[in-house]
């Protein structure tokens, strides 16, 4: 069990954990959801100053190990529980100082070849986060034509999607596809000598198909609703995002729903607007890591984090939200 858990937290790399430290300022106290525990990296900086008290979620049951050590060494201070973050609302009847994100894959996840997230895996498609009701390779194998092409368009934001979805039919019409080094191998062919050498041939796709397989955005939004209603006055939001989806979502609902919202001038008296808003004026500023952490987690290379405080206003279901994304969410309801 020991080792087990050294190996994880060896593999984890915390994104941007100074960052969220000082925006978060757990040296003042407090209570905080960690909606996406992971190596426990944050939960477990957040736990070493004393008057701090952590919620912390997870769908992966790999990380079960970590989250128990957590709760033997704080028993009154930390709980965990194995949710997805829309459920986050769930975890505390009261509201709370700081919610948490951090999007996208774990180094475990990643690092673990029998999930499927890694291009150089050879083992079963998978690619399933936790709690899942379909996996990669449930999606190959079944969707259309498309509904694939659509998948690993909008999701992938992939150019070459019908080529892909195209050939991905045309493969398993010969023999069904089982292995994430198949699929690997089909979106190469696929993929025309002119596209970018920048990255990896795969990365769209396999964005689009792991976003699909775990609705991240229907979580996500769900997410970070559930989270302005946890939280208190002055509550702090923050979210670690990798992909410019995500990002385009979180920028969105803390510019259009804070009380800076097309205000006219600072002058003109309190509108309709900022007497709903559900964040304080939000500057829209964006946090990235060092180039000394890229050097040490490259991984680390394209996230942004944003934060936006909570107002004194009463909660209001950000409606405008869902229908802004609603494309999205009707993709990831695709039935399979």
């Amino acid at each position: 069990m020991n080792n087990q858990t050294s190996s994880l937290e060896f593999s984890h790399f915390p994104v941007m954990l100074n960052e969220v430290l000082k925006l978060s300022s757990p040296n003042n106290g407090g209570s905080f959801i960690d909606c996406t525990f992971g190596g426990g990296s944050y939960s477990k900086e957040i736990l070493n100053f004393p008057k701090t008290h952590v919620c912390a979620l997870d769908r992966d049951k790999k990380v079960l190990s970590l989250a128990k050590e957590l709760q033997i060494k704080f028993p009154k201070r930390f709980k965990f529980f194995q949710l997805k973050f829309s459920q986050l609302d769930s975890v505390t009847n009261k509201n709370v100082d700081v919610v948490i994100f951090d999007l996208g894959l774990s180094s475990i996840q990643l690092d673990d070849l029998e999930r499927g997230f890694s291009f150089k895996s050879k083992e079963k498609l998978n690619m399933t986060m936790g709690l899942n009701e379909i996996s990669a390779l449930d999606v190959i194998n079944n969707l259309s034509e498309t509904d694939l092409k659509l998948i690993i368009k909008i999701l992938g934001e992939e150019k070459e999607a019908y080529k892909i979805a195209k050939n991905i039919v045309k493969y398993r019409k010969k023999k069904k596809i089982t292995k994430t080094s198949d699929l690997v191998e089909i979106i190469e062919k696929s993929k025309s000598k002119k596209s970018s050498h920048k990255i990896n041939p795969c990365t769209k796709t396999f964005q689009a198909l792991r976003i699909f397989v775990n609705k991240e955005i229907t979580e996500l939004l769900n997410g970070v609703i559930n989270a302005s209603k946890k939280l208190k006055p002055g509550g702090k939001l923050l979210v670690v995002s990798f992909h410019s989806i995500e990002d385009r979502i979180i920028k969105y609902f803390f510019t259009n729903f804070s009380k800076n919202k097309s205000k006219p001038s600072r002058y003109l008296p309190e509108n309709e607007d900022e007497k709903t808003a559900l964040f304080d004026e939000y500057k829209n500023e964006i946090f990235r890591p060092s180039k000394k952490e890229i050097n040490i987690n490259y991984r680390s290379r394209s996230a942004k984090l944003r934060l936006a405080v909570r107002s004194k206003n009463e909660f209001k279901y950000p409606y405008d939200l869902i229908k802004k994304f609603k494309k999205y969410l009707d993709l990831e309801d695709i039935n399979v």
